[in-house]
């Protein structure tokens, strides 16, 4: 079981990582899933996600989909099954073993957790990047 901390770290560095631990077999949870970033320019990514959110059909508008998360944890758990091969069953059983909370649970409080350092936001030449908890937010969801 590796418990990874998103805290400063890119959404899609560490979906593949934690993809390609499951794929291994191994049991992948992540805690502070809101602290994670996207990376580029914060009024693109927060129109990108908005517009994903409110799109509908052409042919039938009150028909509402794709759906897309608004949680922090679920949208890291998106984008994780994007790097699965999720039409196999290889990637399905995958995607089970990974876990996606927002904060730190009690439960692994005391545990040791991995950081991923090719994944730290310290390393962009630019700091240019968005939270998860940021655009969850712009798209109606409220902590409590």
């Amino acid at each position: 079981m590796k418990i990874i901390d998103a805290e400063k770290t890119v959404v899609g560095r560490l979906a593949s990582f934690a993809a390609k631990e499951a794929l291994k077999g191994e049991e992948v949870i992540i805690v502070n899933a809101e602290k994670a970033v996207i990376t580029g320019n914060r009024e693109h990514i927060l129109e990108k996600y908005l517009e994903r959110k409110q799109r509908k059909s052409v042919i039938n508008p009150r028909r509402h989909g794709p759906k897309y998360p608004r949680r922090p944890d679920l949208m890291l758990k998106r984008a994780i099954r994007g790097m699965l091969p999720w039409h196999k069953a290889k990637g399905r059983e995958a995607f089970k073993r990974i876990k996606a909370y927002i904060g730190m649970p009690e439960e692994f409080k005391d545990k040791e957790k991995i950081k991923i350092e090719k994944a730290s936001v310290e390393k962009l030449e630019v700091p240019k990047y968005v939270t998860l908890k940021e655009i969850a937010e712009h798209l109606g969801y409220k902590f409590s």
